[in-house]
């Protein structure tokens, strides 16, 4: 039976994120029930990660054991004309016998977008986090180095967080500038729940002058989630690359949402 690697990108906008759930419509179960529709018979996928509801990904990866023999060109063309508009297949590969996307991960890379505008943007809806005031980015990229490494993230974990380790290494975050447009380009061996987004809030709180730069450094010592920012919204974030090891990785934990 074939393994297959697919690289996937949605608008999380209306999913209540990736993992199946009995509340409303996951990109798990339509991936699902299109691949049904295709191959005849129901295949269960496995995401890299579990992006939260409202959480958008162009780079997020799903692997699965293919019932049928099938032309890769019918696991993107085919499939596409079978999943939603919000849904779609980039990307199919043959993957080595025992590919498994979550276990398999090493690294996450997400964006997270802000729109600093006095006044709503109907066409950033859904799409960055629009701010009313203006930010002071170079006083939070002086704050940002301090979360590069491996820490204890437990100040930017959601209350509900599953990881067994909160322990991770942040391989990179940069903050880009283009007028009013602000991205945060965040990677990660992986990532706890929420963990991008408490970071968003955290740095965002200095941009507003509400805290110093040194603040953050405090947070992260902290260990104390209380201490941090708010949580940045969801539809700020997106999900762009996801690198994969030549094995599964011997500490691999259920999957993040960022």
């Amino acid at each position: 039976m074939t393994v297959l690697k697919l690289t996937l990108e949605y608008d999380g906008t209306d999913f209540v994120g990736w993992q199946a759930q009995p509340n409303g419509r996951s990109v798990q179960q339509e991936l699902e029930k299109g691949i049904e529709r295709l191959c005849g018979e129901p295949v269960r996928v496995t995401g890299a990660g579990r992006t939260d509801a409202g959480v958008h990904a162009r780079g997020q990866v799903a692997s699965l054991r293919a019932p049928r023999e099938l032309p890769l060109k019918a696991w993107t063309a085919g499939l596409n004309a079978l999943l939603p508009d919000d849904l779609a297949c980039l990307r199919a590969e043959v993957a080595p016998d025992g590919f498994d996307a979550r276990r398999w991960a090493r690294g996450k890379r997400y964006t997270y977008a802000i729109l600093v505008t006095p006044v709503r943007s109907p066409l950033e809806r859904g799409r960055a986090w629009e701010i009313r005031r203006p930010l002071d980015v170079q006083a939070m990229r002086r704050a940002a180095p301090v979360l590069l490494g491996a820490h204890d993230f437990s100040a930017f974990r959601a209350a509900d967080c599953p990881a067994r380790t909160t322990v991770r290494e942040m391989r990179r975050l940069e903050i880009r500038q283009s007028g009013a447009r602000i991205e945060l380009v965040v990677e990660a061996t992986a990532f706890l729940k929420h963990m991008v987004r408490n970071i968003v809030g955290t740095l965002v709180e200095v941009g507003k002058g509400k805290q110093p730069a040194g603040w953050v450094a405090q947070v992260l010592a902290s260990r104390d989630r209380t201490l941090a920012g708010p949580t940045a919204p969801a539809h700020g974030l997106c999900l762009v690359e996801v690198r994969m090891g030549d094995g599964p990785h011997p500490g691999a934990e259920a999957g993040d949402d960022g």
